[in-house]
Formats: C-alpha cells, structure tokens, sequence
C-alpha cells in the first residue's frame, strides 16, 4: 500500500475543511433561493384564494338581489293583478298604470361604494391578476396600476396596490416596489392587504441594503396589526433574524 507522504497529507488536511465549507455555503445560497421560491408561489397562491373568496362573494351578491327581484315581482303581481301574470290593478296612489315595457335593469351594487362601472373596473383587477400569474409582469404592472387610479375608494384598490408592488419586486425592481408597498401601507393601512404591504416593504428595503430601516419596519408589525396571521408573525420574526435586528 503506497504511504502518503507528510507534506500531502498535511496539505490533504488543509484542503478538505475549505472544499467543505464551500460545500456548505453552496447548500445555504440553495436553500434561500429555494426558500425565496416557496414564499413567492404562497403569496401567489394566497392571491388566488383572495380572487375566488371576492369572486364567491360577488356571486353571492347577485343571487341576493335576484332573490329580491324575485320576491318583489310576486308581490307586485299579487297585489295589482290578483296573483294573475298580466293583470293590471291600481297603482299606489290612484295613478293609472302604465303600459308594460322591457324591465329596466337595476344597477347591481358596486363594492366598497364604487362609483358605476366597478364590475368593469373588477374584470381589470381579475385580468390584470392573470396576467401577473403568468408572469407578464409588465402588462400586470400596467392592469394594477390603472386600476387603482380609477377605482381608489373600490375595497380591492388596496389589494391591486399589494399586488402592484409585486410585479415590481418580482423583477427586481426594488425601488419602485418600495415606493408601491409604501403606498400600500400609507394610503390602504387597513385593507386585508396592508400587513403584507409593510411586511413587504420592510424586505424590500432590505434588499436594497437599508438594514436598519428595514428593521424599524419590522418593529411596527405587531403594534400595527396585532391581529396579524401567525404565517405573517412567523415572517416577520424570520425577517428580524435574518437583519439582526435587535
């Protein structure tokens, strides 16, 4: 059996904790990238949850008012022509009825006490989000951003502000993502999107080097949304670990 000599084994030694250690800092830039990967699908998938609870609750909206509809076109029926489609009795207050026209549609009820227009002004929301999960973050940036503009006070605009900075921090575009999830966390602070607004906000400014305001962002989550998920709590506290933050 060949016998290494002293001078190669002893540089042998030398060499074996290094090639492990770039070992290990290969595995820790993996697992971040894997980890930033994992966080980027939840958010998207959160979004998607967030897409069908408002699309659920729109449905139920319109059943609510066909119902209505409903009811109050029997009871008209019943009380002016004796429970007979066609029949025509007196109207309140002794004027003669009316030839029958088409019925005039009712405005159905815009969220958030939107102007008319808001269910447009969703289906821009709704594509704009599609196009965001197929990674055309371009024409999502686009969708958001005009939404907001025009529907301001609609209960999605802090939702379409959130999603905004996204398609920013999603190409790396630290600096107008910063400015958008500040937006978010100044203008829509009570939407279900504001915690997740300065959470993100505090990660973007860590990204862009800014420890320590990062950190101070970081601070006011749990003074600002005690009622924060634990998911958001548990990413906070990571956040804080990984800034050192004090």
């Amino acid at each position: 059996m060949k016998i290494l000599s002293p001078r190669f084994a002893f540089l042998l030694a030398l060499a074996l904790p290094t090639a492990a250690a770039a070992q290990r800092g290969g595995d820790a830039v993996y697992i971040e990238d894997r980890l930033n990967q994992l966080q980027q699908t939840l958010t998207m998938m959160t979004g998607q949850i967030e897409q069908l609870q408002h699309r659920n609750a729109s449905l139920q909206q319109q059943m609510e008012k066909m119902q209505a509809d409903y009811e109050y076109r029997i009871d008209q029926l019943e009380k002016g022509g004796g429970g007979k489609p066609g029949g025509a009795g007196p109207r309140p207050g002794g004027l003669a009825a009316a030839p029958a026209g088409p019925a005039s549609p009712t405005p159905a009820p815009t969220p958030g006490g939107a102007a008319p227009g808001g269910a447009a002004g969703e289906q821009l929301y709704d594509e704009a989000f599609k196009k965001l999960q197929e990674g055309d973050y371009a024409a999502a940036e686009r969708g958001f951003k005009t939404f907001v503009q025009r529907n301001p006070q609609n209960k999605l605009a802090g939702n379409a502000q959130y999603w905004l900075g996204e398609t920013y921090y999603a190409r790396r575009d630290y600096n107008n993502a910063l400015t958008a999830f500040a937006e978010g966390y100044k203008v829509y602070k009570t939407s279900p999107k504001g915690p997740d607004n300065l959470l993100k906000l505090g990660i973007t400014m860590s990204n862009l080097g800014r420890k320590s305001d990062a950190c101070a962002v970081f601070a006011r989550f749990n003074q600002d949304y005690p009622r924060a998920t634990d998911l958001q709590k548990r990413r906070i506290e990571q956040e804080r670990q990984k800034n050192s933050c004090g």
